[in-house]
């Protein structure tokens, strides 16, 4: 029986190690080649990097039993485009929701655009964590003050220096970061504001959160997209009851 799993997730790789190991026929798609890294090689688990069109999603889905949309919480885009190739094809979607956190006294923005604009009236050091994609939010902000955590690949690199960010400022490391590294990182750098989505436990959010607490850094919250869907038990039984009802469609 064949799934198919848009992941690039802690939650996304758990899934399709499971199902593979049950006996399914698991194809696993994700956006870049770090996400297919975090994959791995998985006996029974096919990985298809990098994005698909529209025709080529339907295509994929087509002969499926469930497609299981393991996506990030912040990922709208995506997901949208993955309901929509569920409808034209036919094949039951299902959305694994990450449990969101407990974001305490953090300082809430609807985008990276508003965050950005709040920040700009402020003074300090700014420590982003919310990704290359959100960097250019970032442009009317004096670069010297800019602190960006990325991963280290070339992509991310070239982006902050797109921006004008200092060599130097720039954190390029593969989280998630414990406690412990978040503080030595404030204190390094003498962060006083710290820029984060809710990532959940899987995405190391309540280290931040505990971090600046403990330095007294304030939290700038990007905050997480509304949506519905199925915690990860519920989705990995639904998946296992259709995988034993051999109800796979044709």
């Amino acid at each position: 029986m064949k799934f198919v799993i848009f992941s690039g997730t802690t939650e996304g790789r758990k899934l399709s190690a499971l199902l593979a190991e049950a006996g399914a026929d698991v194809t696993v798609c994700v956006a870049s080649d770090y996400g297919s890294e975090e994959q791995g090689i998985i006996p029974g688990v096919k990985v298809r990097t990098g994005p698909l069109s529209a025709e080529e999603k339907q295509k994929l889905l087509r002969g499926c039993a469930l497609c299981v949309d393991a996506t990030h919480p912040y990922a709208t885009h995506v997901t949208a485009s993955v309901r929509e190739a569920c409808r034209e094809t036919g094949v039951p979607y299902v959305r694994l929701l990450r449990p969101p956190s407990e974001t305490g006294d953090a300082r809430c923005f609807e985008t990276a655009e508003d965050a950005a604009n709040w920040l700009s009236g402020q003074e300090g050091n700014i420590l982003l964590t919310t990704g290359v994609k959100e960097l250019s939010a970032c442009a009317a902000i004096d670069p010297e003050r800019l602190y960006p955590r990325i991963l280290p690949s070339r992509q991310s690199l070239e982006a902050c220096e797109r921006l004008g960010i200092p060599h130097r400022n720039i954190i390029a490391m593969q989280g998630p970061f414990s406690e412990e590294l978040n503080r030595a990182i404030i204190r390094q750098y003498r962060i006083r504001y710290l820029v984060s989505k809710d990532g959940g436990v899987p995405g190391g959010f309540p280290e931040k959160a505990a971090a600046c607490r403990e330095t007294g850094t304030a939290m700038i919250l990007l905050r997480r997209p509304e949506e519905t869907g199925m915690n990860f038990e519920t989705v990995y039984q639904r998946c296992i009851t259709l995988l034993n009802s051999g109800d796979a469609i044709q």
